[in-house]
């Protein structure tokens, strides 16, 4: 959907426990939306409670043209794996906590929202990982898609993975470390960034593999191009290693498992905040 075509429906995605300050801003702007003959939109087991029409999970970004998410990073995420195809556009509004990706305050909820219906916003394309887990011996695929990153470790806490990376089709390192984390450059603030790995400029076409604390230290972080496909075989004990996308889905991962990791077909539309990402980064990571 263009950034100028109308919206007149809106689905609201409230963080799963609910605290109080969200809940009363659901409400806040489902009246404003009442006001201004739009529709709010909700799952049914919290529309009722701030004044929106119920919809089944499964139908909200079918029917919405805009998706608001009031809650956390985590909360966003999740919303953005569910949109997928559709590429609805996706307003973050933060509730306090430290969040790169709902970049919209609380005071600044209403406002924003009221540009956005003008037509006054602009929209940034996030590219997303597609990770496949192939099983050898079975053909079975696990597939999953991610925002952030696609997280490789041991499930044994203090042991260490052996990990053979081949880029683009030519082998390009094998890591012995605590695991191996591939980010998008909307991810280089999460996780990666813990490890040590570069912040990247959101619009860069660029992915990054930051090890975790790694056994040879000249295995640093590095960019390649998001258009290389990584096939990572994992060789693992017993005890196996795991596979998380976002933190929020995974797979174990079994000794000749290979994941096949490239960038998704689909984007991620985040509606941009009046504030540039240089003074985000600056206000969440304390730079002055």
């Amino acid at each position: 959907m263009a950034a100028n075509e109308p919206i007149k429906t809106i689905g609201m995605v409230v963080r799963q426990d609910r605290p109080a300050k969200a809940m009363a801003l659901a409400v806040q702007l489902c009246a404003w939306m009442r006001g201004h003959a739009l529709a709010p939109i909700a799952a049914a087991e919290i529309a009722l409670a701030i004044g929106a029409d119920p919809v089944s999970r499964e139908d909200l970004p079918r029917r919405a043209d805009l998706m608001v998410v009031l809650g956390g990073d985590g909360t966003l995420l999740g919303v953005a794996r569910e949109i997928g195809e559709l590429e609805k556009p996706i307003l973050g509004i933060n509730l306090g906590g430290l969040g790169f990706l709902t970049e919209v305050s609380i005071d600044e909820a209403l406002p924003m929202l009221a540009r956005i219906v003008e037509g006054d916003y602009a929209v940034d394309g996030r590219i997303m990982l597609h990770a496949a887990v192939h099983r050898d011996g079975t053909g079975a695929v696990e597939e999953f898609s991610a925002l952030n990153d696609v997280v490789i470790v041991k499930r044994t806490v203090g042991r260490m993975l052996e990990l053979a990376v081949i880029a683009n089709h030519i082998p390009f390192c094998t890591y012995r470390a605590d695991g191996l984390i591939v980010a998008t450059p909307t991810g280089s603030t999460a996780y990666a960034l813990s490890a040590g790995g570069p912040i990247v400029y959101p619009s860069l076409r660029v992915i990054v593999l930051a090890p975790i604390c790694p056994h040879t230290l000249s295995n640093r972080p590095v960019l390649l191009p998001d258009s290389f496909e990584l096939k990572i075989r994992v060789k693992a004990d017993d005890q196996g290693a795991m596979l998380t996308c976002d933190g929020q889905e995974s797979a174990a991962l079994g000794p000749t498992d290979t994941i096949l990791i490239t960038r998704g077909k689909f984007t991620v539309r985040l509606i941009r905040s009046t504030h540039p990402s240089f003074e985000i980064w600056r206000d969440k990571l304390h730079w002055g």
